[in-house]
């Protein structure tokens, strides 16, 4: 199974980017996948998860008005939009896939995935 994460750059406050994740080796709709994100002097942080093509999601609180998880299972691909961009939010993001349908208590836990991709790095300058 393999990941391959990419959308990442460098964008102002109250921007927008969006976040793909490639997944091979494993179908999405019997999966689970999130994204976590690693900032400088932070450990790593639960952001948003899909289980399959949804609906069953879940958010960082602090993102869950501006980000939108969704899947492609045609193309086997998740991805982040991410709006009102904010400093907080700089980060190296990492998808992460789980070969379970997770519930929603396992969803945010870092342990509960299998495979990460490499991560991208996400930069918001004010």
């Amino acid at each position: 199974v393999q990941l391959q994460a990419s959308g990442g750059g460098l964008v102002h406050a109250g921007g927008s980017l969006r976040l793909s994740c490639v997944v091979s080796g494993r179908p999405l709709r019997s999966s689970t996948t999130g994204w976590f994100r690693l900032a400088p002097g932070k450990g790593r942080q639960f952001v948003a998860a899909i289980r399959g093509s949804g609906p069953n999601r879940k958010y960082l609180e602090s993102v869950k008005d501006r980000f939108t998880i969704s899947s492609d299972i045609a193309r086997n691909t998740v991805y982040l939009q991410m709006n009102k961009l904010e400093d907080d939010d700089t980060a190296v993001y990492y998808c992460a896939l789980s070969g379970r349908s997770l519930i929603n208590s396992q969803m945010d836990i870092e342990r509960s995935y299998d495979y990460w991709g490499q991560g991208t790095q996400v930069t918001v300058s004010s």
